[in-house]
């Protein structure tokens, strides 16, 4: 028998398989709130001239105006307790990671199993049941996650230091309460083209860390006069567009003081991961946290 959702969240993934930093992003929320917030985020983009807004396509002021207002957007609201937003960034770098032939895809699996563990079960309230939405252009298989979410499981531990396949579908049902998963489009759900912003904003912030504080330095109104010149060759057109849109999210983060930090940890972090925005960068739990491996070269 099929609960009453009373929760969704929706989830979309920023550079999963390519560059030294990877992220996930997901939007949660009460089903009462989402008419509402949809509706708003619709006309936000029809003022914009924006179908639907992609991160990766952001390379113009159009976008990036856009791009502004749906930060705007989701700062006021998670300020109002109406959604809040969790990005869980890694980088491939460090001791868990880098490890040879790894798994992306079943990295990233693990990396949502994380994300569901810390936010679904410890941010809302415990009788809360979920109903989830990835995008549909996503690496993970979820219609088979789907499927198994009605078999009968057993209990498993939750700090196993593996999450077979079966037994990451299982969990999703027995320890988060989710009803269900529905891959859908972002052009048609707002919201998660709210998860593609910040995670695509979460990378990027952590990417080129080093060359917006030098493009902040030189445009701030409170430049020197003669400040030294800053060596190295100029942003990309891209690259100022978006470190606007950096500059921006983290000046309206300190104004409603949410915590989030954008030097301290050299790109987009919340201290407390109870705060309504948060930006998360996984570390290696143990010695034995690793990654998985392909089986075959």
């Amino acid at each position: 028998m099929n609960r009453c959702v009373t929760h969704t969240g929706f989830a979309d993934e920023s550079h999963w398989n390519i560059g030294r930093f990877r992220s996930l992003g997901l939007v949660t929320l009460r089903c009462r709130d989402l008419p509402g917030l949809e509706s708003k985020l619709r006309d936000l983009l029809n003022q914009s001239g924006i179908q639907e807004f992609k991160w990766k396509k952001l390379d113009g002021a159009k976008e990036r105006i856009a791009a502004q207002k749906l930060c705007k957007f989701t700062v006021e609201n998670a300020c109002a307790c109406r959604l809040r937003v969790d990005v869980l960034i890694w980088d491939t770098y460090d001791s868990r990671h880098a490890v040879p032939r790894r798994d992306d895809i079943a990295n990233l699996q693990r990396m949502y199993y994380h994300l569901f563990l810390n936010v679904l079960r410890a941010r809302w309230p415990d009788d809360a049941v979920w109903r989830l939405h990835p995008d549909e252009h996503t690496a993970l298989k979820w219609q088979t996650v789907q499927d198994c979410l009605e078999r009968v499981s057993t209990t498993v531990q939750v700090d196993g230091p593996l999450i077979p396949g079966g037994q990451f579908r299982a969990r999703l049902r027995k320890e988060f309460s989710v009803e269900e998963i529905q891959p859908v489009s972002s052009k048609d759900h707002p919201l998660l083209q709210l998860a593609d912003l910040f995670a695509g904003v979460a990378v990027f912030s952590r990417e080129k860390f080093h060359e917006y504080q030098s493009w902040d330095r030189t445009t701030s109104p409170q430049e020197e006069l003669f400040e030294e010149a800053q060596s190295g060759k100029d942003p990309s057109q891209s690259s100022r567009e978006r470190f606007q849109v950096v500059r921006f999210l983290d000046n309206l983060c300190k104004r409603r003081k949410l915590g989030v930090s954008l030097k301290r940890k050299q790109g987009f972090w919340t201290a407390n991961p109870q705060r309504p925005i948060n930006f998360w960068l996984y570390k290696p739990q143990h010695q034995a946290d690793k990654a998985p491996q392909k089986t075959s070269p």
